[in-house]
């Protein structure tokens, strides 16, 4: 059986309650969750739930009161900035709006050589290494030079996963990356991330409250309520035979598209990204 790639066991994240004598509020209250090796773990709630304090905990931006986060076998919950910074080229972040994440004063180029040089890569071989990571996103070779506000918001988000690729981490944490675009730039993004994941092997823990974006990219979902997981399981069953009823509520809250009509966007997308690729390389 393959070991977890990262491994969260009875994670307990509290921060100091606001006023005199005020209690801590706990944000997660001993979740425990795993992620395979080149897996896909959708995490999905409500606003409040805990999903992002959870990311943030496996970023080392989140307190760790109790429990423990294990990276490839590795305690890496209290790990000291210089470690947790050594520990940035083996996981990486997209974060939910491409804009801020990006300085604009930058150009791409600058954006994207930045990890590589302050990872003690050479200037002219990050450089180098531009082209590629372009390419992996299915942007021009071109945008270079240019700032993020000269680009779409799903060209901005595709500078911000090749700048998360740069490194060649193995898990990257998704923060809720599709949901500031609009749903036909949300489908192309998204099948950007199936691609990636099937030619690197990167694992993603895709944190979102889209049911529809969880059920398109996850292998296994779990679903938080109150700082708890309450159900997990495979993304198929989770999404179509929830058993707690939580998840019975928030999925039968959402609509539910035609599966014939699903498959025939899926089909279009696939198309429009292959000529996206063949017009890039062109």
């Amino acid at each position: 059986m393959t070991a977890p790639l990262l491994e969260i066991t009875d994670l307990v994240v509290e921060y100091p309650g606001k006023g005199f004598r005020a209690q801590p509020f706990r944000a997660l209250k001993g979740v425990s969750l795993d992620i395979l090796p080149g897996e896909t773990v959708g995490l999905v709630g409500e606003s409040g739930s805990g999903k992002t304090t959870l990311g943030r905990a496996a970023l080392g931006l989140a307190p760790v009161t109790e429990g423990s986060i294990t990276y490839d076998g590795r305690d890496i919950a209290h790990l000291k900035r210089g470690e947790r910074r050594d520990l940035s080229s083996e996981i990486q972040v997209v974060f939910q709006d491409p804009y801020s994440s990006l300085n604009p004063s930058m150009t791409v180029e600058q954006i994207l050589t930045e990890p590589l040089t302050a990872a003690g890569v050479a200037s002219t071989e990050a450089k180098s290494r531009v082209r590629d990571l372009l390419d992996q996103v299915g942007l021009p070779a071109d945008a270079r030079g240019r700032l993020p506000r000269e680009f779409s918001g799903g060209q901005r988000q595709r500078v911000a996963i090749a700048r998360a690729l740069a490194l060649q981490p193995r898990l990257i944490v998704c923060d809720e990356p599709v949901s500031a675009l609009d749903l036909s730039t949300q489908a192309r993004v998204l099948d950007l991330f199936i691609d990636i994941q099937e030619r690197t092997g990167v694992a993603y823990l895709f944190v979102t409250h889209d049911l529809a974006v969880v059920r398109h990219i996850s292998h296994r979902v779990a679903v938080m309520y109150r700082g708890e997981i309450v159900e997990s399981g495979d993304a198929d069953q989770v999404t179509a035979r929830p058993a707690h009823p939580y998840t019975q509520r928030l999925f039968m809250a959402a609509p539910v598209p035609d599966p014939d009509k699903q498959e025939e966007r899926r089909i279009a997308r696939r198309v429009l990204l292959d000529a996206e690729a063949a017009s890039s390389a062109a």
